[in-house]
């Protein structure tokens, strides 16, 4: 007889069904968050505000720069989505959770050109890793900004990045894994801006780390939404008034309590799809234990932290 009485036979199949659920779960390509905060990063060069001293004083409460990591152990390839300026610490970051010897970085991601995002391949450079034609995924202004302006072009020119052109709503196959960029709304000084589409074997995700208001975009965000199983999205700002002395206008990201107010209709099951991320120094979402943090939770929403890990 097998366990409490279960018959052997019966007790090997449950354990074989287990194993081979694993061993799936094992193989499926995963997004494996790397960094959570707004370009600059938090604490905020120059901020000695009191919401920024904690971080200054303590290591752990730092946070880099809005990034994500993509791993498949089918194709055995690891990507990351933005550049940033903690480039070095995220990709070692990557390094611990899908080690070269097992996985080869088969590209760099970049959705605009604001410096948290494109501004750490600089550390492919021959000052730094001197990387050999590591693939960088952009769209064409983004291409073009790179091509025309130093030091950027160094890196093509010494073949320490090569360029792989996107296009707008045009999938990039990646193994089991699918990217489709998108365009969004947003202060395009240099560049078009992107927010991607990461389409697995079982799940998809999207990806929108900047954007102007929610009514700017073509797109319902609430469709786009229904559409995936996880939804990282543009968390820059809890509400007006966060940056005093500034008009907030200029910069007009989607504040968290708007985005709450325009999803408040969706279901329990869809708000668990959304995961803030994007926080700016000022936004008190970096503070898990701040009473906007305790909201978006009891309101059924997620808020991104590093170590996660969204599977595909």
């Amino acid at each position: 007889m097998g366990l409490q009485g279960i018959p052997l036979i019966i007790t090997t199949s449950i354990f074989m069904f287990i194993s081979s659920t694993l061993q799936a779960e094992d193989k499926s390509p995963y997004l494996y968050i790397l960094g959570v905060a707004q370009d600059a990063g938090y604490p905020q060069t120059g901020c000695y505000a009191e919401h920024c001293m904690p971080g200054w004083n303590d290591l752990s409460l730092r946070r880099g720069a809005v990034s994500l990591g993509l791993i498949d152990p089918t194709s055995k390839k690891k990507y990351m989505f933005e550049a940033t300026p903690n480039f070095p610490e995220q990709l070692y970051q990557l390094e611990k959770e899908a080690p070269n010897e097992q996985f080869e970085l088969d590209g760099v991601f970049i959705t605009h050109a604001h410096i948290g995002h494109y501004s750490g391949l600089m550390f492919l450079g021959r000052e730094a890793m001197g990387a050999d034609n590591t693939p960088v995924y952009v769209m064409p202004k983004m291409g073009q900004f790179l091509q025309n302006n130093g030091p950027w072009n160094q890196l093509i020119k010494y073949n320490n990045i090569e360029l792989q052109p996107l296009k707008n709503n045009s999938p990039q196959a990646l193994g089991t894994v699918k990217v489709t960029p998108f365009i969004v709304p947003h202060r395009d000084e240099y560049s078009e801006t992107v927010g991607y589409r990461i389409e697995g074997p079982s799940k998809s995700a999207l990806f929108i780390p900047d954007i102007d208001k929610w009514s700017e975009w073509e797109t319902s965000v609430v469709d786009a939404i229904n559409t995936v199983d996880y939804a990282l999205i543009d968390a820059t700002f809890f509400t007006d008034g966060e940056l005093p002395g500034r008009d907030m206008s200029k910069i007009p990201h989607p504040f968290v309590s708007e985005s709450m107010a325009l999803f408040q209709a969706l279901s329990p099951q869809q708000k668990q799809k959304v995961w803030f991320i994007h926080f700016n120094h000022s936004n008190p979402l970096i503070n898990p234990d701040s009473k906007e943090s305790k909201q978006v939770k009891a309101s059924g929403f997620n808020i991104a932290k590093e170590g996660i890990r969204l599977v595909l």
